[in-house]
């Protein structure tokens, strides 16, 4: 058996996420607290009692979904279980890197919260948008993005047939119609305020980079596979490129998986609330068995996985 442990991206917290875990396990709560300490808010109260606008704020859902990812990986991590490779959706690499070592947990939280504020001033609220497009290839979209003037491109391969789209509002209906000109089997808006993996996030790039150059990087213990390319860095400097250059480009989930799959992983553990990553690696290779471990009944399935 070879084990991959992957990581969540944003849209997968919920008001109450391991409300369950935390009430039998207290080290969810510290790390909470830990995280709580590190940013000056009280991550713990959002995530406990809401409002939901509230925890959906970029700069608060991301160091509050890394917790929570980490928190479920340390529980995991503490009763032996061992990954060969890891992985995280978008926000979720940095959850990744810090479940392999490559960044201080606090450092993390920091880091995250400061990407959150980036992108959402890198566009006002309500300019932007994404899509996820269903029943169409890379090069279909590819194409309706180009057919339509402004800022749209892929976003998000998140499996073979869902493809997420973003840029500014205008070009993203427009290339919505498009898609569905062109066959899209369904195209959905998506209730996001920031248009997350595509070009108008350039422009924080710079400051991005100067706050990763504020905090300790190391090399992952375990292998973390990146978005932008499904490669593992070799040294800081590359880590902090593939971190930077994600803000920007489209988060490639399918060559992740399924360069998981080449390192002869067969089983696949997602730490942290909900279970997208799991039903995506469903899509993309049914040969990898998955379990979520956001729930207590998840955690205890986790732990009988390995």
């Amino acid at each position: 058996m070879t084990l991959a442990v992957v990581f969540p991206g944003q849209g997968s917290q919920s008001v109450g996420m391991l409300l369950d875990i935390a009430a039998e396990h207290p080290s969810v709560r510290d790390l909470f607290v830990r995280a709580s300490d590190a940013i000056g808010l009280d991550l713990w109260q959002i995530v406990s009692e809401g409002p939901v606008e509230s925890l959906n704020r970029t700069e608060v859902t991301q160091p509050a979904l890394l917790t929570a990812s980490v928190a479920v990986w340390e529980l995991l991590a503490a009763a032996g279980v061992r990954a060969t490779a890891m992985a995280g959706h978008s926000l979720g690499e940095y959850s990744a890197l810090v479940a392999s070592g490559a960044i201080d947990f606090e450092d993390a939280v920091r880091v995250v919260r400061r990407r959150g504020e980036l992108m959402q001033g890198a566009v006002t609220v309500g300019e932007g948008a994404m899509a996820a497009v269903l029943g169409l290839d890379e090069a279909e979209i590819a194409s309706a993005c180009a057919s339509v003037d402004g800022v749209v491109t892929p976003a998000n391969f998140n499996a073979v047939g869902q493809i997420v789209i973003a840029g500014s509002a205008n070009a993203v209906a427009l290339a919505a119609e498009a898609c569905k000109t062109l066959g899209a089997k369904r195209v959905v808006m998506l209730d996001v305020s920031v248009p997350s993996h595509c070009p108008l996030m350039r422009s924080v790039e710079p400051e991005l980079a100067a706050v990763l150059q504020g905090v300790s990087l190391r090399l992952p213990s375990i292998p973390v596979f990146h978005n932008v390319d499904a490669k593992v860095s070799t040294s800081t400097g590359e880590l902090t490129t593939r971190l930077v250059a994600q803000l920007a480009n489209p988060v490639r989930w399918v060559d992740c998986v399924q360069a998981l799959a080449s390192q002869g992983v067969n089983k696949v553990i997602e730490c942290g609330p909900g279970n997208v990553l799991t039903g995506l690696i469903k899509r993309i290779d049914r040969n990898l068995e998955g379990v979520a471990a956001g729930t207590v009944s998840g955690l205890q399935s986790a732990l009988g996985h390995v």
